[in-house]
């Protein structure tokens, strides 16, 4: 009896304690209200989660609009990943290697010290990560370590600590780490912790790309005074928002980005800029604008990142990305192509137009490309009419034959009290039926 008092004692505590971490975790403030009837309807996709059902997307993109609860905010999470997985599988190259996170904490990683020195730097006035080699820390430590080990060419670089960190506030160690490889391999973050860093690149001349189209003033603004977006934007990338904003908006971002997938970070980063481009265009200086951007910026107010979260969902740039991706590697191509040399006037013009050639080429395939997409999920959810009513048919079809055979069994029996002179006359009826006076009368 005592035993069992004690095992009972020792289940209170430790739900109590996980109930305290839980609340530890959670210290933040969220950003917009999710009603009781958008949690209903959380709860009930949630239960699809485990089952890997196929929800409709649209759908899910209007509920995740409406908000997300903080408490279940890490299912969710898992419940998107899922979701996403059932329509893009990876390649067997592109997926990672198959290891237990249990297997990996029992290894020992080159990148140790590099990890160590950034737990103190990671969520620091955060009460679950402040402490010394705390729970938080130590369990910050197991999940870049088990990533380090996992992931041979990127290890371990500054800024994924931000993002493990986010992950461990909304789920356990194991979830996190499942969630952590879902972002790198299956949305594809990885690539801008590359020790080449050419990802991190692209991004930047993307980003600047968006301003010069978008936000034409501001883009000069910057330029003018030699600002450009690895100055300001990296940490944004590198870390998904969460080294310098509030938590409850970078919770809000990882939000959209296990929805749409990087591109999140382009539109939330444009949204900033433009949301505050008068106050940047006031600042005159190199050091006043860099000092707004990386201080001032992200102390916004609630009702500032409500409305940026809103201009997020409804901001598509998609093509765009695309584009400016294609315009910097041509760009590349032709600083290193010097095999055709030419005049010093000729240059220049010459790169422009081809590179305009090659934008009008690409934004025609990307329409064709879209208009192919589109015609292809007609095409499927035509078949998927024809495959439902050919199911119906076969089914209508056996009920049918199941009901043709009952009627014949009960003509039959009707027939065995009928004379014969009868069943002539009924002749035609019963070989319509199948049944025939002499088989009847044998």
């Amino acid at each position: 009896m005592a035993l069992h008092m004690e095992s009972m004692n020792c289940l209170i505590r430790t739900s109590r304690d996980e109930l305290q971490s839980r609340k530890v975790k959670l210290d933040y403030e969220e950003v917009g209200s999710c009603q009781k009837d958008v949690i209903n309807v959380w709860d009930k996709k949630l239960l699809n989660c485990r089952a890997k059902i196929r929800c409709d997307m649209e759908d899910i993109h209007a509920t995740l609009k409406d908000g997300v609860p903080k408490n279940r905010r890490g299912e969710i999470w898992q419940f998107l990943a899922v979701q996403h997985r059932v329509r893009h599988r990876l390649s067997n190259k592109q997926q990672p290697p198959d290891i237990s996170y249990k297997e990996l904490l029992k290894q020992l990683t080159t990148q140790q010290h590099a990890i160590l020195v950034d737990l103190g730097r990671t969520f620091p006035t955060h009460p679950y990560f402040s402490a010394q080699l705390g729970a938080g820390q130590l369990s910050l430590f197991n999940l870049l370590k088990a990533y380090s080990l996992l992931d041979k060419e990127v290890g371990y670089c500054q800024g994924i600590s931000f993002v493990a960190g986010v992950l461990l506030l909304h789920m356990s160690e194991e979830q996190a780490f499942e969630m952590l490889k879902f972002l790198m391999y299956d949305l594809g973050f990885r690539k801008q912790y590359r020790p080449d860093m050419m990802s991190l690149q692209i991004q930047m001349y993307q980003l600047s790309r968006l301003l010069h189209d978008y936000h034409r003033d501001l883009y000069n603004h910057l330029e003018e005074n030699e600002i450009s977006p690895s100055l300001y934007a990296a940490p944004w990338f590198l870390t998904l928002l969460a080294s310098q904003f509030p938590l409850g908006f970078v919770a809000r971002v990882f939000d959209i980005i296990f929805l749409q997938g990087t591109e999140v970070i382009f539109k939330v980063a444009l949204s900033l800029l433009s949301s505050q481009e008068v106050q940047i265009m006031m600042c005159d200086t190199f050091e006043n604008i860099v000092e707004f951007l990386k201080n001032t910026l992200p102390d916004m107010t609630k009702l500032q990142m409500e409305k940026i979260i809103t201009q997020v969902f409804e901001m598509d740039i998609s093509k765009q990305l695309h584009a400016y991706e294609v315009e910097y590697h041509v760009l590349q191509d032709e600083l290193q192509d010097d095999s055709n040399p030419c005049d010093d006037g000729e240059a220049p013009e010459k790169l422009e137009r081809m590179n305009n050639q090659l934008k009008r080429q690409n934004m025609d395939l990307l329409e064709k490309l879209q208009a192919a997409h589109a015609k292809l999920q007609s095409v499927e959810s035509n078949l998927e009419d024809v495959l439902a009513r050919e199911s119906k048919m076969k089914s209508l079809i056996l009920s049918l034959e199941q009901e043709k055979t009952l009627y014949r069994k009960t003509i039959e029996k009707i027939c065995h009290h009928l004379p014969a002179e009868a069943l002539s006359a009924c002749e035609q009826l019963l070989k319509e039926a199948d049944c025939h006076p002499n088989m009847i009368w044998k």
